[in-house]
């Protein structure tokens, strides 16, 4: 007979673990919102300022700007920027990011690594390559995309690397994360500039200068872009993670209390039949 106290602490481990992975998901299901919003309402002026480098570069030389050069890129380091969580319990986000990044880079020998997220620096570190930075103490994230650009940007400058991309993952919808590789720099603009229409306007001091200006701002909106649906990507795949796991507690739960009730009805029944047994000796 199966121990009825022993089943009756098991529903309740049961329950209380539906109760945490419920709130968990609601919490979840919170901040994918807000990351859903902030990726929303940086659309229009990531759409702007896409449109005004693309409007200045066809009105300027582009091919001698300092990061728009490629002449490094096969002959030096390469930088790869990993956006992964700083937890667990997102099912398998972040190694499904990880076996797309080691599919693209199939050798590590030639690259340096910054990490966002505690899960990509230990992966770096196992892999005994070169983890160049670690911003994963920073929350949220996005705080560090002026530092992360400020990095990136002086190393390819100084020609410390060739080139620097971005991996991360891309948010599509509550259940649907796709990894993305993002080439950073050099910049690429060939093809959008000749594209780019709009009114004809001054610029002063000059449209060299205002493109130099504004480049560094672009480069920083891509970051930033990156780090806001890896964010979503995040809280939307431990949601639904957590989703899972309630209902898996609840299923084995309702199991539980069906062995439970069985427990208990056939504890009934051997006390009735004592009880029979004892009144049939005595008489």
């Amino acid at each position: 007979m199966a121990n009825v106290r022993l089943i009756k602490n098991r529903i309740k481990s049961a329950k209380n673990i539906a109760q945490i992975t419920k709130a968990m998901e609601m919490v979840s299901a919170s901040k994918m919102r807000k990351a859903q919003q902030q990726a929303t309402a940086g659309k229009l002026y990531a759409q702007k300022i896409r449109d005004m480098v693309h409007s200045l570069a066809s009105r300027t030389d582009i091919s001698n700007h300092p990061l728009l050069r490629t002449s490094l890129k096969e002959t030096k380091k390469h930088l790869v920027i990993v956006i992964s969580t700083n937890k667990g319990l997102c099912g398998g986000l972040n190694i499904t990011l990880f076996r797309a990044m080691m599919k693209e880079y199939p050798s590590f020998d030639n690259l340096e690594f910054v990490s966002l997220g505690k899960k990509g620096t230990n992966f770096i570190t196992q892999m005994h390559t070169v983890l160049k930075a670690d911003f994963s103490d920073k929350i949220p994230f996005v705080d560090s995309v002026p530092a992360l650009t400020q990095l990136l940007t002086e190393a390819f400058l100084a020609g410390a690397v060739g080139s620097v991309d971005i991996v991360y993952n891309e948010f599509v919808s509550a259940l649907k994360q796709i990894p993305r590789k993002k080439t950073l720099l050099p910049l690429t603009l060939t093809g959008l500039a000749e594209s780019a229409t709009g009114p004809e306007f001054l610029i002063e001091p000059s449209v060299s200068e205002v493109f130099e200006s504004l480049l560094p701002h672009y480069l920083e909106n891509q970051v930033r872009d990156a780090v806001i649906q890896a964010d979503a990507s995040e809280h939307s795949a431990r949601m639904v993670a957590m989703r899972n796991a309630t209902d898996n507690a609840l299923s084995f739960m309702e199991e539980l209390t069906l062995v439970y009730n069985k427990a208990r009805q056939e504890k009934i029944t051997y006390e009735i039949s004592d009880m029979v047994t004892a009144r049939l000796a005595t008489e």
